[in-house]
């Protein structure tokens, strides 16, 4: 009895010539996960997870045995005789049980995929007359797409390795052809293949060979045109180094191209053959280049500084590169981290640096999205990275090791000594990239995160690029690509409007413009008016589709924060100010500074929080309105009260240090549970808080207006009264005040006794504006001191 198996097409086996039944689809599917480790154990939950993968079954073992049980029956079911293809192995049992798991003992001979495998790696050792053979032997295996009909994660993955292997062999099969003279009976497969791969760059010097050679010179300039415009256009870019060599000798009519069949002709990669046939140095190795970069954005707009940065970091040549000594070890390839914040547009910023700089990459460009904030699913574990990092190399999954130590040896082995880029997108920390970081010189590796991954700096001397939001101008610049200057410059007030609201944000720019563009016929003042509102601005910037919508974005930053810290970010949106200082922070969290300094480093870290002066923080416009959507009423109204007592309190204390001493006020009640007032160390420390906060404080004052708490207004009121700056300031000073009394005579918040001890508590000063004084120079000027000239050369204390 002699069985014959098939996967490279439908899952088949054939005994004695002639087909056996193998029942239902699930169980033909045990057979092929079976068959990918001919002859090695299997065990059973590498079977359930092959088979059903993250669904399998309530009673999986029972149901592995029966599908096996079935299938020895029918396999071993006597049939007529018949021929049996060549290689076919008779006398084995068809599946046996052994210590760990099950295994068809059949040799690799008499199941096609490990035939296939072996016929190629004979072909890429035998000179080109047994090579052609050999390599048409092994394509003419495949009936089909492998494990047709077969749709799971295992499955999927081992599919598209194989198709990779398939076109591997494909193209070292032309190539030998061409050598023999075959490009004649090879153009209408050549062309076939260059309509389903059109970038395949060694395709096509496959392709532009044949056609020269069979006297087509005009078609074959056409197709390297094609190619060139289709790269250019959609990815931005242009064909490598070795193409475009070809294309010049192509346009010079050089002699050397052809006739084949002796020393002076060339192969696919332009490289002369003969006595010596390899690749050139720096050319694309035997096997699959990988080419996995996704495209590139089509309207990149911007980020000047940003690219010359990384092309400053990651310019450098292998030998330059080799010499070098760092963090990362002599001879290692140089990292780049991409970080900022959601939306920012860094996986755009790193596939346009990477498809600018192709030609510097000739053995190919890996790409894995790590999901460090996906929407479903945990990050990507650094096995499973690795092991898509294998595929794309053109290794076997089923044939690589198991351990994650033994996959980033292997991983390591097949990098080496060779110019790749490596682009790890969405990474969730410095530990998952960590696993993923080849040791040779000759690779670069481009990182994109949320995070900062200061580790990678520290330990691997990566260096760091951070994406803010685009200017204005870039932020203009994007939409009048997207939706034309025409129509911006028809409506300059809406459009200034729309370019407000988004923030310079890509993400939000980018839903803008698909909307508007959507609705050509609409105004630009009805998207306007839409965002106007903070309320309903993220529902605005939504499309439907969670991979393009700004309120997805940000919620998948959040929920990688810790209790703690999201709890602080619900609060946040309560600072009254355009930023918000450390001590103010920890008195708005009810924390001491340094509690709050490490929750606010947990928000900086994934960019929902910006540290833009030393000690002094705030929140992108967006970003605040997702933190207002999150907040809870109860604490959100105990946050605001304690930061404006913080204020009021901080404020009395660098008061009394800028003029003459003053007892507390009555009025100014002890702080509220949670409240840490600062306390300034002198005159000039003093002066210093007041210009940091005096945009906060006005804040604070209005904002106590607009909630009624009239208390809160006279206490800010008097106690700023008589600090005024030159010119506009005073004015100002004198608004608190203002705002004070009619507060108190608006509601009677403040009795008359109540607000006299205020007025008298602060003695001339406040009466100066009670009275209606006018002029720039308060009462009592030349009884207070002045600030120091370094610190506030503007602000005098009048009391």
């Amino acid at each position: 009895m002699a069985i014959w198996y098939g996967v490279l097409g439908e899952i088949e086996a054939r005994r004695d010539g002639r087909r056996v039944d193998l029942g239902p689809a699930r169980q033909r599917t045990v057979l092929a996960a079976l068959l990918m480790d001919v002859d090695r154990v299997v065990p059973v939950d590498g079977l359930a997870e092959r088979v059903w993968g993250d669904r399998p079954p309530r009673r999986v073992a029972a149901a592995v045995h029966t599908y096996l049980s079935r299938l020895r029956r029918a396999l071993e079911q006597p049939a007529p005789d018949a021929a049996a293809p060549d290689g076919a192995d008779p006398g084995r049992p068809a599946i046996v049980r052994r210590p760990g798991g099950y295994a068809v003992p059949a040799g690799p001979g008499t199941v096609d995929v490990h035939l296939f495998r072996d016929l190629v790696a004979r072909a890429r050792s035998a000179d080109d007359g047994g090579a052609l053979e050999l390599y048409d032997r092994a394509l003419a295996l495949w009936r089909g797409e492998p494990f047709a009909a077969v749709d799971t994660p295992w499955f999927n993955a081992a599919r598209a390795s194989l198709s990779e292997q398939r076109h591997a062999c494909r193209l070292d099969r032309n190539d030998v052809a061409l050598r023999l003279g075959c490009h004649g009976s090879l153009l209408p497969e050549l062309g076939a293949c260059h309509d389903e791969r059109p970038w395949d760059e060694r395709l096509t010097a496959q392709l532009m060979i044949a056609l020269s050679r069979s006297g087509r010179t005009a078609d074959a300039l056409r197709c390297f045109e094609r190619v060139r415009c289709a790269l250019a256009e959609e990815l931005g870019s242009d064909p490598g180094p070795e193409l475009r060599r070809l294309h010049q000798r192509v346009l010079a009519g050089d002699a050397a191209l052809g006739p084949v069949g002796r020393p002076g002709s060339f192969t696919a990669s332009g490289a002369p053959t003969g006595a010596d046939s390899r690749p050139l140095p720096g050319g694309p190795r035997i096997g699959t280049v990988p080419r996995e970069l996704p495209s590139a954005t089509r309207h990149f707009t911007g980020r000047t500084s940003e690219l010359a940065l990384l092309d400053e970091a990651l310019s450098r040549s292998p030998d330059e590169t080799a010499g070098r000594a760092g963090p990362g070890g002599p001879g290692a390839g140089p990292v780049c981290v991409i970080s900022g914040g959601a939306g920012v547009g860094k996986t755009s910023v790193a596939l346009h640096w990477a498809h600018r700089n192709l030609c510097r990459f000739p053995d190919g460009q890996l790409y894995v999205d790590l999901g460090g904030f996906a929407r479903s699913g945990g990050p990507l574990t650094p096995a499973a990275a690795l092991r898509l990092l294998l595929c794309g190399l053109g290794e076997d999954p089923a044939a690589a090791p198991a351990g994650r130590q033994a996959l980033a040896g292997l991983y390591r082995s097949l990098v080496a000594d060779r110019r790749v880029l490596i682009v790890l997108d969405d990474a969730a920390d410095a530990e998952q990239v960590a696993a993923l970081l080849p040791g040779s010189a000759g690779a670069t590796v481009l990182v994109t995160s949320r995070r900062r991954l200061t580790g990678l700096a520290v330990t691997r001397g990566a260096y760091a690029v951070s994406l803010s939001t685009l200017s204005r101008a870039d932020s203009r610049e994007l939409l009048g690509h997207r939706l034309g200057e025409a129509r911006l410059a028809a409506e300059p007030e809406s459009a200034a409007a729309v370019l407000e609201r988004c923030a310079g944000l890509p993400l939000a720019l980018g839903v803008v413009a698909a909307r508007a563009a959507a609705l050509p016929c609409f105004p630009l003042a009805d998207l306007a008016e839409e965002l106007r509102d903070p309320a309903g601005r993220l529902t605005a910037l939504g499309t439907g589709d969670p991979s393009a919508d700004v309120r997805t974005a940000l919620r998948l930053s959040y929920r990688a924060l810790s209790v703690a810290a999201a709890g602080a970010f619900r609060l946040l949106s309560a600072a009254p100010g355009p930023d918000i200082g450390l001590g103010a922070a920890g008195s708005l969290l009810g924390c001491s500074p340094v509690s709050a300094r490490a929750l606010l480093r947990e928000l900086e870290a994934v960019h929902l929080l910006e540290q833009h002066w030393p000690g002094r923080y705030r929140m992108h416009g967006l970003v605040r309105v997702f933190s207002a959507e999150l907040r809870e009423a109860g604490p959100f109204e105990r946050a605001l009260r304690r930061v404006l007592d913080h204020y009021a309190h901080t404020a009395w204390a660098a008061r009394r240090l800028l003029g003459p001493y003053r007892p507390r006020p009555g009025w100014l009640g002890s702080p509220l549970p949670g409240v840490a007032p600062e306390r300034p160390a002198d005159r000039r420390a003093a002066g210093a808080w007041f210009h940091a906060e005096w945009a906060c404080l006005t804040a604070a004052r209005r904002l106590a207006e607009r909630r009624e708490w009239d208390s809160v207004v006279w206490e800010l009121a008097l106690v700023l009264d008589g600090l005024v700056l030159d010119g506009p300031v005073l004015r100002q000073g004198r608004a608190h005040a203002a705002g004070g009394r009619a507060a108190g005579a608006g509601r009677g918040e403040l009795s008359g006794g109540a607000h006299r001890r205020a007025v008298h508590s602060l003695r001339p000063g406040y009466a100066v504006v009670e009275t209606g004084a006018r002029g720039g120079r308060a009462y009592g000027e030349g009884g207070g001191g002045r600030v120091p000239a370094g610190a506030a050369p503007t602000l005098p204390c009048l009391a």
